[in-house]
């Protein structure tokens, strides 16, 4: 009694002090929103080429320059508002907006350009290969970022700068009109949440502006066409993306903050971030700074090592140390979204009030092993629903979701970003281990348990193979594997109906069998079905920890 007495004390106890540590991170936000803003504008500023008023590319490409970043950086400087910042800004987007596609009669009218020195698009020595030599995604990173700026810095910008703006946010929303999943290569369905939504707040905020009656129209119809999708299990089409998740929120957030009340982004965007939050939060595992798989559009492997924008929200919610950020966040893989961080800091103040207490709390600590059941819908790729199913222990998560789709790599048709069943592993060196699932096949079948992960191909056959992407080893380990007991953290045991029979190559920076995913280097585990074999391929795996 006495032992149940004082555990019961000590809960509650830890309670209540977690409790107020919980409330003091949400009074720290700000803070955490200012040291965010001004870390990465510190960075963003080496890169300022002041002679011409654009950014210098951040990969150093021969010193070009990039245009989205660039509008990103205005915001920031708007933000900081010190010296001449408010001067470069408006030059920015003066640059920007001078440069806008104006033929009305061409795909891309409205879009910006990727960078200033590019070619005429549409020529014939630069086709217009949409996603390549023009992305029609720019029109709703730079449009969403013009409203920000109009709506939180009007008093900073000449008024002939914003009637340019909103000339150049009315041309942007014709283009955007333009596009229509299925035609003309063109994905934009309402599953591709992202710039969907974007889309969707861009024409319905012009359209209030302006007072044009389509475009508020428009607007208010793509917006009811995403809210079906996601309210029929409150998530988001573009399930669980570390860099993708991120862009939503920060849309959503504008639904809530700038659309009024008779709009359904208005009365829709706060709760849809609750939701998109809380599911987030379930499959966080503080222990690994992690979020659990499956991800449907992944840029790496482990959150610790590539940058992703859900995790500079954490960032403004948790504080930089408590984030899955490197000390060095322009070090890290895919470190050019840290150039959208003057958006997510500008905009924390009021994004993190709906952030439920919950999720707060299971960004800071591990609520105990728990399991996860939801699902995603992305129509027209999608036969039914992906159910997804994760198990989260503290130290060990397996995550994976069952799927019908007509293309291989998801949604996305990218097999290098669509990632199906996840594992995760703490190692000794506080690294984390990884294992991912590449995706080969239309359909899968999962079923995923305490220390275990069932994988199916229902319409696979003997020349069917599954292949494991496995995570090098930490700095102080072997470098070599050849065997599953080569990898570092963790033991598996593989059992089936597949040739028990494995290869085992490397995919490496510098040389190896091919070459790397997102920059992650990694060993390929892959096995294939018995020659003779008429069953159903199917392979398990039992983990436990090393």
């Amino acid at each position: 009694m006495y032992v149940l007495q004082n555990y019961v004390v000590l809960t509650l106890w830890s309670q209540c002090a977690f409790a107020a540590h919980s409330f003091a991170k949400r009074n720290d936000t700000k803070s955490f929103a200012t040291n965010l803003l001004h870390e990465s504008l510190d960075w963003l500023d080496r890169f300022y080429d002041n002679e011409r008023g654009y950014l210098f590319s951040l990969d150093s490409e021969a010193l070009t320059h990039v245009t989205r970043e660039s509008v990103w950086y205005a915001a920031g400087l708007l933000a900081r508002n010190e010296v001449d910042d408010v001067e470069q800004a408006v030059r920015i987007v003066s640059n920007v907006i001078g440069a806008q596609f104006k033929n009305e009669s061409e795909q891309w009218f409205g879009d910006y350009q990727i960078y200033p020195e590019e070619p005429s698009v549409g020529t014939e020595q630069y086709l217009p290969r949409i996603y390549s030599s023009w992305d029609p995604n720019w029109r709703g990173f730079i449009g969403t970022t013009f409203i920000l700026i109009l709506e939180e810095f009007s008093h900073l910008i000449p008024q002939d700068i914003q009637e340019y703006m909103l000339e150049s946010l009315y041309n942007t929303t014709i283009g955007d009109s333009y596009r229509v999943g299925g035609v003309d290569h063109d994905n934009l369905y309402p599953a591709y949440s992202n710039p969907s939504i974007m889309r969707a707040l861009v024409s319905g905020w012009v359209g209030r502006r302006i007072n044009d009656s389509n475009m508020t129209t428009a607007g208010e119809a793509d917006a009811k066409a995403i809210i079906d999708l996601f309210t029929r299990d409150n998530t988001l089409s573009e399930f669980n993306s570390g860099t993708y998740a991120g862009v939503s929120l920060f849309a959503l957030t504008l639904w809530a903050k700038y659309m009024p009340e008779d709009s359904l982004m208005g009365q829709h965007g706060g709760e849809m971030i609750r939701q998109t939050w809380t599911s987030l939060g379930q499959l966080y595992n503080a222990n690994l700074k992690n979020v659990a798989g499956p991800w449907d559009r992944s840029y790496g492997y482990d959150m610790n090592k590539y940058l992703s924008i859900l995790a500079l929200q954490i960032w403004t919610l948790v504080g930089k140390e408590n984030a899955p950020v490197n000390k060095k966040p322009y070090a890290m893989g895919h470190k050019n979204d840290f150039s959208i961080s003057p958006l997510i800091a500008i905009l924390a103040p009021f994004h993190n009030t709906l952030v439920p207490e919950e999720t707060l709390s299971s960004l800071l600590g591990f609520p105990g092993t728990h399991t996860v059941k939801t699902s995603a819908f992305s129509p027209p790729y999608d036969t039914y629903p992906r159910n997804i199913t994760a198990w989260i222990s503290p130290n060990l998560t397996i995550g994976a979701e069952s799927f019908a789709e007509n293309v291989i790599g998801g949604p996305s048709k990218n097999p290098s970003s669509f990632n199906p069943a996840v594992v995760q592993w703490a190692r000794r060196d506080g690294s984390v281990g990884w294992l991912s699932l590449y995706a080969q096949v239309k359909e899968l079948d999962v079923k995923v348990g305490e220390w275990t992960l069932e994988l199916n191909y229902p319409k696979g056959n003997v020349s069917s193979g599954f292949s494991f992407l496995v995570g090098t080893n930490g700095w102080n380990e072997r470098r070599d594997v050849s065997k599953w007991e080569h990898v570092e953290g963790v033991k598996v045991n593989v059992t089936g109906n597949v040739d028990t029979n494995y290869t085992v190559t490397f995919n490496g920076l510098r040389s190896g069998a091919r070459e790397t995913i997102n920059d992650f280097e990694f060993w390929n585990f892959t096995y294939t079905m018995p020659p003779s074999s008429q069953e159903i391929p199917r392979v398990q795996l039992d983990f436990e920890l090393a």
